[in-house]
């Protein structure tokens, strides 16, 4: 942990959310899990966080459960992006058809498709799913949620719009509850040993979820997880990855286990900088790179 805090370029707390603007750019905790039962912990392990992006590959999960993938990949494409994880114009180039699942565009998409008749629904649902098949005490931050929305994310909300002129957002009338419903899976909030539980999910084979599901989520993951600097991670770590702006981030090491850290500070893509720079020495040290 110490050489990752010396090694990493000192990452910057997001302040556009007040409440994330509150957490201290020292905190960092790390909570190992393998598939043969034995842990790891390390660090400030007590710390609640809001998932944020992380949770944008168990939405996908959740909706190819529910759907298939035929049908979901009509609404969201697998095509790795080169533009910020916000970017209104990279999909207007894209002609409005979302880019990958691990974008904003690609996940308001995605939470549009969530079954229920409204946001509140919608997130119950998925989070009552993910704490009955990880094993996990996941919930919704109502302080959190009240702080996002304070925040009110123009760009989000130009995205929405485009989404549902585009028509993968079914109709106008649906882009609140798309927004809302997006904003409050963003605060379900866990500590990393939680999380980790929830990594296990996509980590190893078992009768709760389809096998090509996992592996089709962990292939995006890899190749879109950590947005423009997918590739470089593909390369340096090789192991499917999602960050979050609240600091989260989540690695997993296919049939061997998962990683869940946190670390505030964000590097300038907007990736979790001492977690990122944590899980690149864990898994050289290891040889954990699914290329290995």
């Amino acid at each position: 942990m110490q050489q990752a805090k010396a090694q990493a370029t000192p990452g910057k707390i997001v302040t556009r959310i007040p409440r994330l603007a509150e957490a201290n750019p020292e905190w960092f905790a790390v909570h190992i899990c393998t598939q043969g039962g034995q842990t790891y912990s390390h660090g400030d392990t007590a710390c609640v966080f809001p998932l944020m992006s992380v949770i944008k590959p168990f939405t996908l999960l959740y909706l190819l459960e529910y759907f298939g993938a035929d049908k979901v990949f009509q609404w969201v494409g697998i095509e790795p992006s080169d533009a910020p994880f916000n970017s209104l114009e990279q999909l207007i180039a894209d002609n409005g058809f979302p880019r990958n699942p691990m974008i904003n565009s690609g996940a308001i998409t995605l939470a549009d498709k969530l079954p229920g008749n409204n946001a509140s629904i919608r997130t119950g649902n998925l989070c009552q799913w993910l704490n009955h098949i990880a094993g996990c005490n996941l919930h919704l931050d109502e302080k959190m949620l009240a702080s996002v929305r304070s925040a009110k994310n123009h760009t989000n909300q130009a995205i929405a719009e485009y989404l549902a002129q585009s028509g993968y957002i079914d109709n106008i009338d649906n882009v609140e509850i798309a927004l809302d419903t997006y904003e409050q899976i963003c605060c379900l909030s866990v500590g990393v040993v939680d999380l980790a539980l929830i990594g296990n999910m996509l980590s190893y084979n078992s009768d709760a979820i389809v096998t090509e599901n996992r592996r089709v989520v962990n292939a995006l993951m890899l190749t879109c997880g950590l947005y423009q600097a997918s590739a470089v991670a593909a390369v340096r770590i090789g192991l499917p990855m999602k960050s979050g702006v609240s600091g989260a981030l989540l690695a997993i090491a296919p049939n061997q286990g998962s990683i869940a850290c946190y670390s505030p500070g964000l590097d300038r893509v907007g990736n979790p900088a001492v977690g990122l720079r944590f899980v690149e020495i864990l898994s050289q040290q290891l040889q954990l790179s699914v290329f290995s």
